[in-house]
């Protein structure tokens, strides 16, 4: 079962991704739009225009990054390197050790260095500079901060010599919580908090975009709570309490794709990072 399963991630296309993405904006739009966490006061298709075109450059990086990968995949492959050519380990346990590593590195290290090292910060402002946060934030990546993200999944495939079909297993993964958790959907309490033990859920990642620190500073995983419990970073409480956007930026220009490109080199807007 598990050999098939890797056959056929092993096989799967950039058609297939695309599809797979298009799949989960469209049930997390529907689904938060039946069960709003927060009461949708704006117009959504204007809203997420900024996001979808931000969403389209991550797409392009995306082509650019998977050769590269493929080359590394190779490589690895051909000289025997990384840590799992180094032991011997069950492949379900290769499987799960790959998809908690890539978490680790290329999704919680790598966005605690986005909210702590000054030139990150100021492209990762971009994704913090919506002030309604819904399903299509998920897709809100400034280019800069989308290829620093990648670098350090390269990082991680390199360092643990992995094949190609488990770091797309983690990739479908992401894509699902990306979207999940940014998702504006109204969970039950108890169900929310029951997922937060394991998994990044909703209104856990929601504190995340709060407008000011401590709250924004929180919650940084993307897949597993598990980092941020381990590492002191999690938070959760009323999800009422939250107020979307960053508290230095003009919120007026959050949907202005100009604005938001132009974001990490503006000098006149001053942060503490």
């Amino acid at each position: 079962m598990l050999t098939a399963i890797i056959d056929f991630f092993e096989n799967l296309t950039a058609l297939h991704k695309l599809i797979w993405i298009i799949a989960c904006l469209s049930f997390f739009w529907i689904a938060e739009g039946i069960y709003p966490l927060i009461p949708f006061t704006y117009n959504k298709w204007k809203h997420s225009k900024v996001n979808l075109v931000l969403l389209a450059s991550t797409i392009i990086i995306n082509v650019v990054f998977g050769m590269a990968t493929t080359g590394i995949f190779e490589w690895t492959s051909l000289h025997n390197f990384g840590i799992f050519h180094m032991v011997d380990l069950p492949l379900w346990l290769e499987l799960v050790l790959s998809v908690m590593a890539l978490d680790l590195i290329a999704q919680f290290i790598v966005h605690y260095l986005l909210h702590r090292v000054k030139f990150m910060w100021r492209f990762h402002m971009v994704h913090h500079s919506d002030t309604k946060v819904d399903a299509s934030t998920g897709t809100r990546h400034h280019p800069g901060d989308f290829v620093m993200r990648e670098t350090f999944a390269l990082m991680a495939i390199f360092i643990f010599g992995m094949p190609v079909a488990f770091y797309l297993i983690y990739r479908i993964l992401t894509i699902f919580c990306t979207y999940f958790t940014h998702a504006n959907i109204n969970l039950p309490s108890w169900f929310d908090k029951a997922i937060s033990w394991v998994f990044i859920s909703p209104n856990m990642h929601k504190f995340h975009h709060h407008f000011e620190r401590p709250w924004t500073d929180t919650n940084f995983g993307n897949i597993f709570s598990i980092w941020d419990r381990l590492f002191g970073t999690l938070v959760y409480d009323n999800p009422q309490k939250i107020a979307y956007g960053l508290d230095v930026l003009d919120h007026t220009k959050a949907d202005d794709l100009g604005y938001q490109l132009k974001l990490p080199f503006d000098g006149s807007i001053k942060t503490d990072y």
